[in-house]
């Protein structure tokens, strides 16, 4: 779908404070308006309304082409404000002030509604503008959380293509009433026609696959017809861009099969330690890792899961099986399925996820303000998570399985110098407790004593590392005891032509600039298997070279 070049406040700053650099950027990107922008702001005498007035009087003061009307007693959320060009039948809407990283956001819809060319591909442009039937969006955002943006985004651009598409981004934390009503726990949570379709990142490709019922069939059969690879890489996290860059400019047939380009990377919210870049987010770091992927001619299949591998027959092709019933073949093939967050497995965790048991605290925190909580985890993770939490929350009781804390000695003291935060060691997580219908507590047994005791909270983030995405594997290719595939130090795997990379590997250290190290050398390693065996005559480059 494409970004603009960061373009994103502070949550705190306040539009009347844009310094003349941020101006003249925005004046830039909205030299690209094509068409008029006409702004509808739906206000009234509050603070949150006079700031969003500013803002939109500041976007008329950088284009001619925009223009806008206010409107007092409309009945319609406030504030918020419409975008539309004449002409042409858009319902984009925002409900408070996308400040933070909606910033991006907003800057994008000016640019899409102004008549400005998505970068999103012209098969998946069709594919929105083709959909029959009418659907109504709402996506509640916090301003801190970095998965809602591309919720946002894909929506509001749904809505520019697509007249019988409606969509408004709605800032909870302006609309606690809403937030309270429909219990909302997580974010980004999105309504379509007043029902939860639903909920956490997902992308414009996504979001059309869920509405359109017969992608799937159609996405299988072109998946059917495309022919032998000489490197496949199953994943697009960073181990597997790094493998499907390395691999392409040998010059040989590559292609990638991805649930989600950009894998856990997509769910970090601060990097400081890639090597070379200061300081970037994840998202941001994802979209520039597809885009150099896509630099190269590497077939990238989006939103496929992987169910099986089978090992090279007679043909010296390697089978991946795809949840939607398609196969992939290819010479040689590179794991690089990444880990997801570990789940406690305790009752009441399946049941009150999303309503109280999150996983993300820079994305859900802000729906918990003034509200008791607890973190479950005493590692680096969870202690940056109950130091964030406690800036924003009424109290955080911090729960670690083992005798100490395992976290850096800098950040433990930070969080023992915090006044509303309760550190429990030697604490089993035994049940978490609610009402049917959001969290109201949970039991842990004290692993010294062996009691159980009760804590009353309305939120439970779990932070307790990740565990590899390999279950699909584990009658194919070798796995260790934590279900980590074992790899060599060339990357290979126990199954010929079968290496891996990242985190879903037995590599000991879980880090974005050594996933990409390790896909480097997985994609090495299988051109070097590929030019010393045999090479069927259907394969690519290779085989023109031999």
């Amino acid at each position: 779908m494409g970004r603009v070049n960061a373009v994103r406040l502070p949550e705190s700053r306040s539009f009347s404070m844009l310094d003349a650099n941020l101006q003249s950027q925005l004046k830039t990107y909205l030299e690209r308006v094509t068409r008029p922008i006409q702004i509808t702001a739906h206000a009234d005498d509050s603070a949150k309304s006079q700031e969003m007035l500013e803002l939109l009087e500041t976007l008329t003061t950088l284009s001619s082409q925009i223009s806008l009307e206010v409107r007092r007693d409309s009945g319609e959320r406030t504030p918020s404000f419409a975008l539309g060009t004449p002409g042409q039948d858009i319902h984009l809407a925002f409900a408070g002030l996308p400040m933070g990283h909606e910033f991006t956001s907003l800057v994008l819809a000016l640019l899409q509604v102004g008549g400005h060319p998505s970068k999103a591909t012209a098969e998946l442009i069709e594919q929105v503008r083709n959909l029959d039937g009418d659907y109504r969006f709402e996506t509640y955002f916090s301003l801190s959380c970095q998965n809602c943006p591309d919720v946002v985004q894909a929506l509001n651009l749904a809505a520019v293509l697509n007249p019988r598409i409606q969509h408004v981004a709605i800032d909870g934390g302006l609309f606690p009433a809403e937030v309270e009503a429909r219990q909302i726990m997580s974010v980004p949570t999105i309504y379509l026609n007043g029902e939860v379709f639903d909920q956490g990142r997902m992308t414009l490709e996504q979001i059309v696959a869920k509405l359109d019922t017969g992608a799937a069939k159609r996405d299988a059969e072109k998946i059917a017809t495309k022919a032998p690879f000489d490197v496949l890489v199953v994943g697009g996290g960073p181990a597997g861009a790094a493998a499907a860059i390395y691999a392409a400019r040998k010059g040989i047939r590559t292609g990638v099969a991805a649930e989600r380009f950009g894998g856990q990377v997509l769910d970090t919210m601060a990097i400081e330690n890639f090597i070379s870049v200061k300081e970037t987010e994840g998202p941001k770091l994802a979209t520039a890792l597809e885009q150099h992927v896509r630099e190269y001619e590497v077939d990238i299949m989006n939103l496929q899961r992987a169910t099986a591998l089978v090992p090279a027959g007679d043909d010296g092709l390697v089978e991946i099986k795809l949840e939607n019933g398609a196969s992939l073949k290819s010479r040689s093939v590179i794991l690089s399925t990444g880990a997801r967050w570990r789940q406690m497995n305790v009752p009441g965790e399946d049941q009150y996820r999303n309503k109280g048991v999150a996983y993300c605290p820079h994305c859900d925190g802000p729906l918990f303000k003034g509200k008791r909580v607890a973190v479950i985890g005493g590692g680096n993770s969870g202690v940056e998570a109950a130091i964030d939490l406690a800036g924003i929350v009424a109290h955080v009781t911090l729960l670690e399985f083992d005798d100490k804390l395992r976290a850096d000695e800098v950040l433990q003291k930070k969080l023992r110098s915090l006044g509303n935060v309760t550190i429990i060691t030697s604490a089993l997580t035994q049940e978490v407790l609610g009402d049917g219908q959001k969290v109201t507590g949970l039991v842990y047994q004290d692993r010294v004593g062996g009691d159980a005791h009760r804590v009353e909270l309305e939120g439970i983030f779990v932070q307790i590392g990740l565990l590899p995405n390999t279950e699909w594997l584990k009658d194919s290719v070798a796995l260790s005891p934590r279900g980590e595939i074992l790899i060599d130090d060339r990357g290979q795997t126990n199954v010929p032509g079968v290496f891996a990379a990242g985190d879903c590997t037995t590599v000991p250290y879980k880090q974005i600039i050594i996933a990409m190290g390790a896909g480097s050398t997985a994609a090495l390693s299988a051109f070097d298997h590929l030019i010393r065996t045999s090479v069927p005559k259907s394969s690519g480059a290779v085989a023109e070279a031999a």
